[in-house]
């Protein structure tokens, strides 16, 4: 069987860095059911292509088993991608799928061209259930059903795909969603599936199982239709979609200790309370409502999409105002959206208002047909909330796919912490906070994100501006170029 990974990043032999394996060798391993051979049959500095060929043997699958029937010996194990190449990817390319390169590190945290080729695919499902698992992690899908004879169109299909996967990630999602997707595609594994695949499936599955609109069937096939496996795993899943932060991506869904002590209904301190006295006024997270506010109201838009909408803060704004047609709050957070319905008082509204506005259920790094056709979107305090490593799948679905003519973003400025006397030198102002930023680096970054997606950006400060750090929250204004 084959699995081909193509990439065109320049120079694309740093591919071969990547996956730890010279592209001018061979390279063998020997594993207990058969070979796997990884060569570059392409490696230039334009393209460059690893391909990994799994030979097995079946006397090898079958040894230890004792004596079976001839279907053991025939069958299409050797030829067709299952669980079997995917635990050959796992042994082959292990580091790789870690996320770590000693000599590439900063491109192995780097989302990059990528294309898989997969000729020859058990898919139980088709083409359709293929689309319907890739698809959601920013993959493109083309399948080509496999005729049962070609001489014979009249026999149909096989159950075999020729699959094509092509996106823009980093190499190490690649190979987890393949780990995980392959033999669910496939549906049937090679080994006995006993309680610590589990965490195996948690493991590769980190940071977008969860989230995935086909986590039951997944979960199901992985987990070999074990009820009792499959309800444990679907326990820690949901455990993990509810509770993670990081996933709904908003200080309001965090429900954060500051925004709770600006709006008075905490005692500990917080980004507004570490002010001094003479400078506290309106709470900073008040502060950036309205600046945000004031900017969608300037661009004119009419149906607006709140991502990361959290406990539903901004929502209430948006609902209040007749201009905004139609409002749809999306989170990850069934708890926060819980929230957000509560605090809305949805029940209560009168139909008319009740029809302009919906909450979601979804997560930002993932594709979703119902963000597109907007005016406007607004991430308010949500890029923070991401891993640095997967703000380039956020972008893709927001910018690329969603493609609103108007983003605003906010984002704390790192400078200004500073001023916060009780906040410890080089910590975040939330624990939940994956990065914070200067604002150099959220210039250059909102800069290459409006070339990249065809906007123009244009940067303002929210809140009480110091002469050399700034302001506490920076603002970007993303506007579709027309042109492009």
């Amino acid at each position: 069987m084959l699995l081909t990974l193509t990439t065109t990043h320049q120079p694309a032999t740093d591919l071969g860095f990547l996956l730890v394996k010279h592209p001018d060798r061979v390279h063998r391993f020997d594993l207990p059911y058969g070979t796997a051979t990884v060569v570059f049959p392409v490696a230039s500095p334009q393209r460059c292509t690893a391909a990994l060929v799994l030979e097995v043997d079946s006397q090898r699958l079958e040894r230890g088993r004792g004596a079976g029937q001839l279907n053991r010996y025939v069958n299409d194990r050797p030829y067709a991608a299952s669980s079997l190449l995917s635990a050959a990817l796992n042994r082959v390319f292990r580091t790789a799928a870690r996320g770590e390169s000693k000599d590439r590190p900063e491109l192995a945290a780097t989302a990059i061209p990528l294309e898989v080729g997969v000729p020859a695919l058990r898919c139980e499902g088709g083409v359709a259930l293929a689309a319907a698992l890739f698809t959601p992690l920013g993959w493109d899908v083309i399948g080509t059903p496999v005729p049962l004879d070609p001489a014979f169109p009249q026999w149909g299909e096989s159950r075999y795909v020729d699959l094509t996967l092509s996106g823009t990630l980093r190499l190490a999602d690649a190979l987890n969603h393949l780990y995980v997707l392959l033999p669910v595609l496939d549906d049937a594994k090679h080994y006995w599936v006993a309680p610590d695949e589990i965490d195996t499936l948690l493991a590769k599955g980190d940071g977008w199982l969860a989230g995935h609109p086909e986590r039951g069937l997944i979960t199901s096939r992985f987990l070999a239709h074990s009820r009792v496996l499959a309800g444990q795993a679907e326990s820690r899943l949901s455990e993990l979609l509810s509770d993670s932060v990081a996933d709904s991506v908003a200080d309001s869904v965090a429900d954060s200790v500051a925004e709770r002590a600006a709006e008075g209904e905490a005692d500990t301190t917080d980004e507004d309370a570490e002010l001094p006295a003479e400078v506290q006024r309106v709470p900073l997270n008040a502060q950036r409502r309205e600046a945000v506010l004031t900017v969608l109201a300037q661009t004119g838009a009419a149906r607006v999409l709140d991502l990361g909408c959290g406990a539903g803060a901004l929502l209430g704004d948006l609902v209040k105002d007749p201009r905004y047609t139609e409002i749809v709050g999306a989170d990850v957070s069934i708890r926060a959206l819980a929230l957000a319905e509560r605090r809305l008082r949805l029940d209560g509204l009168p139909d008319r208002a009740r029809q302009r506005i919906r909450l979601i259920q979804s997560a930002l790094t993932y594709v979703d047909e119902r963000l597109r056709g907007f005016d406007a979107a607004v991430l308010m305090e949500v890029i923070e909330h991401v891993d640095e490593p997967r703000l380039p799948a956020l972008c893709q679905v927001v910018f690329g796919h969603a493609n609103p003519a108007t983003v605003i973003v906010t984002t704390p400025n790192a400078e200004y912490n500073v001023r916060y006397e009780t906040l410890a030198a080089d910590t975040h102002r939330h624990s939940d906070h994956r990065f914070e930023w200067t604002r150099a680096q959220f210039a250059a970054w909102a800069s290459s994100v409006a070339a990249r997606f065809g906007y123009t950006v244009s940067l303002r400060g929210v809140g009480d501006d110091d002469p050399e750090l700034g302001t506490p929250t920076q603002l970007a204004l993303f506007t579709k170029d027309v042109a492009k």
